[in-house]
Formats: C-alpha cells, sequence, structure tokens
C-alpha cells in the first residue's frame, strides 16, 4: 500500500534541458509522487528533458511541466536541485532559476540540492554560514561562496540561516536524501 503522508505538499524541480543525472531527478520525483506529493518539473524550454547516467549515457526523456519563465512567484513547499555536472552549469547560468533560488531561501523555505546541485546555490548566494555536503568538486566553490563548512557525509540537513537546507553528494546517497526530504515535508 502506497503511504500518502505527503498529500497536499509540493515540490518543484529545477533542470535544464539537457544533462540532468536521471537517478537524481526520477528518484526523489518518483518516490515523493508515490507518497503523495505533487512534483513539477520546471526547465529551460518545453522541449523534453534528456536526462544522463554518469554524465554521459543518455537516459530517460523526462517531460517538464512548466519553464523557468513561466514559474512567476514559485508556491511551492520545498525546491528541489539535482545534479548532474551539465545541467548545474547550466542552471547557474538561467536568471529565472537562480531568481526561483533566491525566492526560497528568502522566503524561509526548504531547499534540497544533490550533487553538484548546490552550483545554483553558490550562484544565489544563499550559502552564507550553512553546513553542506555535495560532490567533493564543488567543496571550494561553497567555501568561497560563505558556507561555514563542507563535510563528507550522506546527507545534511541544515536549519541555521533562514531556510532549512538539505544536501547529499552522489545517487549512492539517493536513499538518504529522499528520506531527510519526506522527513522535512511530512513535518518530522
Amino acid at each position: 500500500m502506497t503511504d500518502r503522508r505527503l498529500e497536499g505538499r509540493s515540490v518543484l524541480a529545477l533542470v535544464t534541458n539537457y544533462g540532468v543525472e536521471q537517478d537524481e531527478l526520477l528518484v526523489p520525483l518518483r518516490k515523493l509522487r508515490e507518497d503523495g506529493a505533487a512534483v513539477t518539473v520546471a526547465a529551460v524550454s518545453a522541449d523534453a528533458v534528456q536526462t544522463l547516467r554518469g554524465d554521459k549515457e543518455p537516459g530517460e526523456s523526462v517531460a517538464p511541466d512548466v519553464t523557468f519563465e513561466a514559474l512567476g512567484a514559485p508556491p511551492h513547499d520545498l525546491l528541489l536541485l539535482p545534479g548532474g555536472t551539465l545541467n548545474a552549469d547550466q542552471m547557474r547560468l538561467q536568471a529565472a532559476a537562480v531568481d526561483a533560488v533566491k525566492a526560497f531561501a528568502a522566503g524561509g523555505r526548504p531547499v534540497a540540492a544533490i550533487c553538484h546541485g548546490p552550483w545554483a546555490l553558490v550562484e544565489a548566494d544563499v550559502l552564507r554560514g550553512k553546513t553542506l555536503t555535495s560532490y567533493p568538486s564543488l567543496r571550494t566553490d561553497v567555501t568561497n561562496a560563505g558556507a561555514k563548512a563542507w563535510v563528507d557525509e550522506p546527507v545534511v540537513v541544515d536549519r541555521a540561516g533562514g531556510y532549512p537546507l538539505i544536501t547529499s553528494r552522489t545517487p549512492k546517497d539517493l536513499d538518504d536524501f529522499v528520506a531527510a526530504v519526506r522527513e522535512h515535508l511530512s513535518g518530522r
């Protein structure tokens, strides 16, 4: 039987149309939807999102629900920033995506980022005083952006600094990452 404990909760996933790590988007998307959360996938354009496996092999294609420009003020309960090196690098160049990250942080709403996803947080300048994890190559970027600390742990939840931040390192940490997102959305 499906656990619907997240019924009434909503998640916004921001991705570019090419290069998001397949499992970092699809595993949270599917598990959160199974729990009853409404998950909206926003992309640069209305074209299909081509995921990749390991930044190289084509994965599944996903139809976005909305474009960044059509987002407006996102009313969602949590922002999800999946990785994929190509996706995350291009994401931080999208003004509308960076503005959404800033809006979530400024509004005290939670942000969940995995792998290279924290690059959008660096660009949005919302890491000051935060402790987080990410793919190891981002360590210098996040500390230079004012993070209090970068740690090598499967999942880190930091509630300081005005908004909750949930971070993980790689697809290997998805079980811990999704569990932390579920816990936060369910209010536990």
